[in-house]
């Protein structure tokens, strides 16, 4: 089998599932509890947490735990938005932001508050001109994605940190971490970010736990109550197996994260060439070199159909994606191509291959065979 579809989720490290299985057999106290075995559950949260701050170069008390990225992304907008709302209602945003956060501020936009919906130019880089052109007064948010998650770009977070510290009606900068969380650097102090939301399944860790930074110079409000656990920002009895889990991919990371994101980077760049020399009429949507992800390839091939390539694939154990998995059911067409200026021809032979530690150049020259060989195949179909 050779797995590609890393965005949409990854597999859990051994160690990662050795950790959740000994949270579930052996310590499964409720961390708020008096006794020794909620102590002991408390402890390996605190131990979790710690790495992950570490990892981030922020303080334990700034990191939350939630149930993944799209409550993480939730908790800090609303949180955000109510705690600024006296001061204005003008929220900025990108295009091509994940679901989790352009629905939340839809949502928003239906109550009354005022978006800037940011455009990009073809590789995905917003239009920092137009970013400071509609900062006001009476903005209170500005929300970005860090790495798209259908073609990977980066967007430059340190200068847009450094113009929203100009103005004095500063708004809360908040990132949508998720695709970079454990693959991009970046300093969320030297940048100026306010929250930033990220999740375990992404890194090789579980599914069902996230992480929220919101920096202590930050107002969030919370969003849900109850017993006040997370330091009252996130009610609920905490999931510990899931958060030792994820402690531990964090931890994998911190030790051998630079040196996969190099071979990620390496790989990327070996399949992009064969595919672009051995393969007729396709487009790279992916930024070239560090504009991107080293961990995201997506590619549009003319006259085929995404969805079929991806079946015909299967069938030869490969497994890629058509495009975000969140939104991958839906009948819609993908905003993000279409905000790169992709006609329908291109959008609708769209495939997004992601990489992880596990892929070998054997696995994309398998894959770069299976892949021509299928497009000419749905190509000879389609031209009929």
């Amino acid at each position: 089998m050779i797995y590609l579809d890393n965005c949409s989720t990854t597999k859990p490290r051994e160690p990662v599932v050795e950790k959740m299985t000994e949270a579930l057999r052996f310590n499964f106290g409720n961390p708020s509890s008096l006794h020794r075995m909620g102590m002991d559950a408390e402890k390996a949260m605190k131990n979790s947490r710690s790495i992950i701050a570490s990892y981030l170069g922020v303080k334990n008390e700034e990191i939350y735990f939630t149930s993944g990225g799209t409550e993480g992304n939730n908790i800090a907008i609303q949180g955000a938005l109510k705690a600024r709302e006296t001061r204005g209602n003008h929220i900025i945003t990108s295009m091509i932001e994940h679901p989790a956060v352009m629905n939340t501020i839809r949502e928003y936009e239906k109550k009354g508050f005022r978006v800037s919906w940011i455009p990009n130019d073809k590789n995905g880089r917003i239009d920092m001109q137009k970013l400071e052109e509609e900062l006001c007064d009476e903005t209170i948010l500005v929300s970005l994605i860090h790495v798209n998650n259908e073609i990977g770009t980066i967007q430059d977070i340190q200068s847009i940190g450094e113009l929203l510290s100009k103005r004095s009606s500063r708004p809360h900068f908040h990132l949508d971490g998720v695709q970079s969380f454990g693959k991009v650097q970046i300093s969320l102090i030297a940048s100026g970010i306010d929250s930033f939301a990220f999740s375990g399944h992404k890194i090789h860790g579980p599914k069902g736990v996230g992480g929220l930074y919101i920096s202590k110079k930050a107002r969030v409000y919370p969003m849900v109550f109850g017993g006040n656990q997370e330091m009252g920002m996130r009610s609920g009895t905490e999931n510990i197996p899931g958060i030792a889990g994820f402690g531990e991919a964090v931890r994998i990371l911190s030790e051998q994260g630079q040196q996969e994101s190099q071979k990620a980077r390496a790989l990327k760049e070996s399949m992009t060439r064969m595919i672009t020399d051995q393969i007729e009429d396709v487009l790279v949507n992916s930024p070239a070199g560090e504009l991107s992800s080293p961990y995201i390839l997506n590619l549009s091939f003319g006259w085929t159909r995404g969805e079929v390539l991806l079946h015909y694939l299967e069938e030869e154990d490969i497994f890629v994606s058509t495009t975000s998995a969140c939104s991958s059911k839906g009948t819609d067409k993908s905003h993000v191509l279409k905000s790169i200026g992709l006609d329908d021809n291109y959008i609708e032979g769209t495939l997004r291959i992601c990489f992880s530690y596990e892929i070998t150049e054997e696995d994309v020259v398998r894959t770069v065979k299976a892949l021509k060989s299928s497009v000419e195949d749905v190509r000879s179909i389609m031209r009929r």
